[in-house]
């Protein structure tokens, strides 16, 4: 089976990447970049534990190829950190303030969740957080402090 050539923009960068065409993007995320805060989860678009921003928007990286990608915005987690500064984004700084993690494996993908939907809706209602984030889950049953750590995060984005 022969090699896809791509070029991939991810968090602001440009990656040129070699793959075979069946490969997830996910896969090239944690293979071949080296972004493992992008988790694998499922493996089947249900747990989202693998979810990042394609212009913008939450994919399952899992059911996604990368060959679809090229040409597009990624953002994983590590591209929410300032990275002249490193200070962390309000979400991440939302998840700490309100312990919004537990084991962790959910919240890359909580995150990149809540990112686009704060980016839409900068200030949501706890039951605006709960449908936002329903097709995520944690297997720690976090579902509480999740919400929590989204609407501080909101606050923190609005300048609170």
């Amino acid at each position: 089976m022969s090699n896809v050539h791509l070029r991939l923009r991810v968090n602001g960068e440009e990656h040129e990447v070699s793959l075979a065409a069946h490969k997830s993007l996910l896969e090239v995320l944690r293979e071949d970049l080296v972004l493992t805060g992008t988790k694998h989860g499922c493996e089947l678009g249900e747990c989202g534990a693998c979810n990042v921003l394609l212009d913008g928007e939450p994919v399952l990286s899992c059911v996604v190829l990368a060959v679809e990608c090229e040409g597009k915005a990624i953002t994983t987690i590590e591209g929410l950190q300032n990275a002249a500064t490193g200070a962390l984004h309000p979400l991440q700084q939302g998840f700490i303030n309100e312990s919004g993690f537990m084991c962790g494996f959910c919240t890359t993908g909580n995150i990149m969740t809540a990112k686009a939907f704060l980016d839409k809706n900068p200030n949501p209602t706890r039951d605006d957080v709960r449908l936002a984030l329903s097709n995520n889950l944690c297997l720690c049953g976090g579902y509480e402090l999740i919400q929590l750590s989204v609407l501080d995060a909101a606050k923190l984005m609005r300048g609170g």
